[in-house]
C-alpha cells in the first residue's frame, strides 16, 4: 500500500464539476488500495480576486492582513474537495495550514516553509481518512497566516509529501506532462516519460512553467519522486501517464539535450562606455540588488583601451522601469556615457544533463541560429544548459530550427 499526495492546482478545480471529476480521480486511487493526502489550489481566478479586493482598500496594504485574506481561496476549495469526497461515500476531512502545522517565516505573501509537524495529519491518514489540504498557506510560530507566492501550492504538496514520507507526489494539472519545447509554439515537440531533478530545475528556472522552481528544489533536496499529469485525461497517476521528475539514469545522459525552455519575460540593459577599473561592476549591481531586481544574464565586453568597456545585463521586464530608474540615479557612481535598453527579447535555453560528456552542444546552437540569419545578443552557460539571447520575432524560428538540429522532434 503506498501513500500517495495529489496536489489540484487552480484550473484542475476551477468549479464544482472539475471539483467532482478531481474527487473521481481520488477515489479511483483509494480502489485502488492507496492511502491519499490531497492538496488543492485556489478555484482559477479567486486569487487574483482576493488580491484585488485588497488592493481596492489600499494599494499598500497590511501583508499579514493580505494574506489573512488572500488565503481563504484554498481554504473554500479544500472544504468543497472534502464535500466532494464525502458525497462519493468516502470519509474525508478539509485541513487548513495551520491545522497541518505547516510553519513558514515571517515573509508575508512569500513565506518560506520552516518545519511541518504532520503527525496529527498521518495519524488520520493512517487511520484511512483522506487529508484535504489547504495548499499555498501556512502559519508563523506567532500563529499568524502566511501565503508562499505564486505557484505555492507545488510547493505544499512536494513538502507535505516529504513530511508523510509519501511514494510518490502527484501533481495534477492543465497540461499532461514535460514536453521538449513549448507543444503550442513547436509542434513536434514531444512528451517526456521522466526528466532529471536537475534538469527539471533548470527547465523551470529558465520559463518552462509547468512547475514551481521552489517545489522541484524541494523534490531535488529530498529526493521525492514528482509526477506532472493532466487532470483531464483518463489516467490516474498509479498508471504513470505523465512525466515523473526522478533521479537521473544512464539512459538520461544518453540525451545531449533534454529539453528547449525559453522566456519573453526579460528585456537588456547595456551600459556604454563604462569605466574600465576594479568595483565599477559593484556600483551597477548593488543598487539595482539594493532595490530588489535580479540580474540574469551579464557580459563585459573587452576593453581594447584599457579605458572604457561596455556593460549589458537583463532584468525582468516587471522590473525594468525601476531599473532604469535606479541605473538612472546612479549615473555619476558608475560613470558610463549612455544607457541602451531593449525590451523585445528572448532567453531560449538548451537543458540537459547529457552536456557535460559531449562537445560540441553550444556550437550546433550557434550554427544552427546563424544559418537561419539569427543574431545572438548575449550567451551564458552552465554545466548543464546553455541559454542565447535573441530579438522576440525571431523566436518561433529559433524554437522550430534547434528542436530538430537537437533531434527532439518526435517521430
Amino acid at each position: 500500500m503506498s501513500l500517495i499526495v495529489m496536489k489540484f492546482g487552480g484550473t484542475s478545480v476551477g468549479d464544482i464539476e472539475r471539483i467532482k471529476n478531481a474527487a473521481a480521480k481520488v477515489a479511483a486511487e483509494i480502489q485502488r488500495g492507496h492511502k491519499v493526502a490531497v492538496v488543492v489550489s485556489a478555484m482559477s481566478g479567486v486569487t487574483d480576486q482576493l488580491i484585488g479586493y485588497c488592493r481596492a482598500i489600499t494599494p499598500r496594504y497590511d501583508q499579514r492582513e493580505h494574506d489573512a485574506v488572500v488565503a481563504t481561496g484554498e481554504q473554500v476549495t479544500s472544504g468543497l474537495m472534502a464535500l466532494a469526497l464525502q458525497q462519493r461515500g468516502l470519509n474525508a476531512r478539509s485541513w487548513q495550514g495551520w491545522q497541518v502545522g505547516l510553519y513558514t517565516d515571517k515573509a508575508h505573501a512569500k513565506a518560506r516553509i520552516v518545519d511541518i509537524d504532520a503527525k496529527a495529519l498521518r495519524a488520520s491518514i493512517d487511520d484511512f481518512e483522506i487529508g484535504v489540504v489547504a495548499g499555498f498557506q501556512g502559519v508563523t510560530e506567532d500563529e499568524r497566516i502566511t501565503t508562499l507566492g505564486r505557484g505555492g501550492s507545488d510547493t505544499s504538496a512536494v513538502a507535505l509529501a516529504v513530511a508523510l514520507q509519501a511514494d510518490r507526489c502527484d501533481i495534477y494539472t492543465d497540461v499532461d506532462g514535460v514536453y521538449t519545447a513549448d507543444p503550442r509554439i513547436v509542434t513536434a515537440a514531444r512528451k517526456m516519460p521522466r526528466v532529471s531533478y536537475e534538469e527539471m530545475l533548470e527547465l523551470a528556472s529558465l520559463g518552462a512553467k509547468v512547475l514551481q522552481v521552489r517545489s522541484v528544489e524541494m523534490a531535488m533536496r529530498y529526493r521525492m519522486p514528482v509526477q506532472v499529469l493532466s487532470t483531464f485525461a483518463n489516467e490516474i497517476g498509479s498508471d504513470l501517464p505523465g512525466t515523473l521528475v526522478t533521479e537521473g539514469n544512464e539512459k538520461m545522459e544518453t540525451n545531449t539535450v533534454t529539453g528547449i525552455a525559453h522566456t519573453r519575460d526579460e528585456a537588456k540593459i547595456t551600459l556604454v562606455k563604462v569605466a574600465d577599473k576594479p568595483g565599477v561592476a559593484a556600483h551597477i549591481f548593488v543598487p539595482l540588488a539594493r532595490a530588489g531586481i535580479n540580474v540574469d544574464m551579464i557580459v563585459q565586453s573587452a576593453s581594447d583601451d584599457g579605458v572604457s568597456t561596455d556593460v549589458s545585463f537583463t532584468v525582468g521586464k516587471a522590473d525594468f522601469e525601476r531599473a532604469l530608474r535606479v541605473l538612472e540615479d546612479e549615473k555619476a557612481a558608475i560613470g558610463y556615457d549612455r544607457l541602451v535598453s531593449v525590451k523585445n527579447v528572448t532567453k531560449i535555453s538548451l537543458v540537459g544533463i547529457g552536456m557535460r560528456s559531449h562537445a560540441g552542444v553550444a556550437a550546433t546552437m550557434f550554427e544552427t541560429l546563424a544559418e537561419k540569419g539569427i543574431n545572438i545578443m548575449v550567451i551564458e552557460t552552465s554545466e548543464i544548459n546553455t541559454s542565447v539571447l535573441i530579438a522576440d520575432e525571431y523566436t518561433e524560428l529559433a524554437l522550430r530550427a534547434l528542436h530538430a538540429a537537437y533531434g527532439l522532434d518526435g517521430g
